[in-house]
This record gives C-alpha cells, structure tokens and sequence, in this order.
C-alpha cells in the first residue's frame, strides 16, 4: 500500500492521510465522498489513485442537466436488427467513477447512483447490467450555498463508507506543486504498481479479519448512544454499524492484524459516521463535537481481551 500511496504523491503532496483513509475505504468496498471547495485536487488525486493500483477511471461532472440515463445508459432502437440495443452510460465499464459536483445534479440523477453504489449494477428497462470489479464511486460536493447547489438527502449520505475532505495544502505542499509543474506534468510520472487481480485480493483479505464480539458491542454501543444523544435527532444507522465495522477492518489490516482492535474503531469513527448525525437546531453542537463526546463517553475494550495473530 505504501508504494501506491508514493505513487500518488508524485502528482497531489501534503495529503498522504487522506489518500490512504480513501485507499482503506476502497479495499472496503465503500465509497467516498470530499466535501470540499473548488480547485484544491480531487480529480488529480483520484485519477493518480487509479493510474497507481492499475484500474480504469472516469471523470463525471454533475450538472443540472444531467439525466439518470446519461449515468446508467439507456436503450436504442437499432434498423439493422429491427430491436433495441443496449448504450452502456458513464458508470459502465469502469473501475473507479468521479462524480464531481453531485449537488449540483438533480435528485432524480443522483438517485440513479444508488444502485450502482449499493448492487454495483445498473437496470435499464428491466434488464440489470453488473458493472466492473472491482467498483468505487468517489463524490465531490461544494459547500452547500454556492451558486446551483443543494444539500444531499441524509438517505444518500448514508450510502457513502466516509466523508473525507483534502482541504488548501500547507506552505510547503503548495510550493512543491508550483515547482513541479514549472516543466512537466507529475500526473505523467504517476506509474502502476499494483493490478487490478491485487486490489481484488487485498479486499478479500481485509473481508476475512475479524472483529470479535468485544469490538462488534463497542460499535453497537457507540452507534446506539448516538441515536440517545440529547444533542442529536438522527443518529448512526444500522448501514452505518455495518461500515464502522468494514472500515475498523481495512483498519487493522494496514496495520498487519488479522482482527480488529477498539482502536481501529476510533480511529475510523468520525470519518464513518459524522456524516450519518444529525444535530438539533440550537443544540450548539455539530456532528463532530458529538463524536469527540461519544467516544470519550464509550467505553472501548482492552486489547488484551482480542485473541488473534499477526499477519504473515
């Protein structure tokens, strides 16, 4: 993983972190989605990322007349053999999708994400067409409040594994971008080390850690005491137990385990699940205080009590 991380950094620096947590959700089998402004490299550190781990990509920009045809395709009447005929849309035959600006889509459009999101498939006119594996869909919105845009329904926030955001690089992470592109361009230097058949094998192995019974009632009690929280009117649903859990995994995976720990779990909780709470109107909390408070108020398991060895 360390040297696809390098790879990318030869064409985004300063944002090694943020990569790897959108690396770790992709091993997941999640998606993610960068709640960012404008210009500060999400394509080019999403199409570094597929160039690195060797998979096809495509860029997607959501505008409002954007139609759920032009994402899952759509059927054509063909003279030659007097039937309809299938045109594959933007989501088909790709391994990793940006869809840039979705909150600029209607919500019909950006419905039409959802399934491919969840089945990693399309259905057009009855007819279900499985897409590529392995599939990611990182989406960018802008902050709601400029110009054409509209905030995302909790129901399609949910769908997202993480909510991450690069945000303006430092000092010297934009210095070395000014340098770097005085003569060349470093997307072009941004090689494959791995293969699309490695990706799929990294995602089983993080599918087969384990996380015990001690890990899955922390991540049942966190999640339940968010629901409670005086502060919140929404808390974390089931689905997103369910990708606590699959993110605490491609967790302790990097760190060469085979079975989770509570600190996969905190270390992955607010990137899983600040997205998935909804704070009470003049609460005086947002949804990242609130998640500061749960795990400081929740009780984690000792790490002795999970049995289980180092990988290999």
């Amino acid at each position: 993983m360390e040297k696809v991380l390098d790879e990318v950094e030869k064409a985004i620096s300063g944002k090694r972190e943020t990569v790897e947590k959108i690396l770790l959700a992709f091993l997941a089998r999640g998606h993610v989605l960068l709640d960012d402004v404008p210009g500060v490299g999400k394509t080019t550190m999403a199409g570094a990322m597929s160039r690195a781990v060797g998979l096809s990509f495509r860029r997607v920009q959501f505008t409002p007349d954007v139609m759920p045809s032009d994402l899952t395709g759509f059927s054509m009447y063909d003279r030659g053999s007097g039937g309809f005929v299938y045109r594959p849309g933007a989501l088909c035959g790709v391994n990793i999708v940006m869809g840039d600006e979705i909150n600029r889509a209607s919500s019909k459009t950006q419905s039409a994400l959802l399934e491919a999101m969840e089945e990693k498939q399309v259905t057009v006119d009855g007819i279900t067409y499985p897409l590529e594996k392995p599939f990611l869909v990182i989406a960018t919105q802008n902050s709601v409040g400029a110009a054409g845009t509209q905030a995302l329904p909790y129901a399609q926030m949910d769908r997202f594994l993480v909510r991450l955001s690069l945000g303006y690089p430092d000092y010297t992470a934009q210095m070395a971008m000014l340098r770097e592109r005085q003569d060349r361009e470093p997307m072009e230097e941004v090689h494959g080390v791995l293969s699309g058949d490695e990706v799929a094998q990294m995602q089983k192995e993080v599918s087969a850690v384990t996380s015990s019974d001690a890990v899955l009632d922390y991540i049942t009690r966190l999640t339940m005491a968010s629901r409670e929280h005086e502060a919140v009117s929404v808390g974390v649903s089931p689905r997103g137990a369910l990708f606590l859990d699959r993110a605490a995994k491609a967790r302790a995976w990097a760190d060469d385990r085979d079975y989770t720990v509570g600190a996969d779990v905190r270390n992955v909780f607010r990137d899983v699940c600040a997205h998935r709470i909804l704070v009470k109107e003049g609460s005086g909390e947002t949804a990242e205080s609130v998640c500061e408070d749960l795990l400081k108020s929740t009780q984690s398991p000792d790490r002795r009590s999970f049995p289980g060895r180092w990988k290999a």
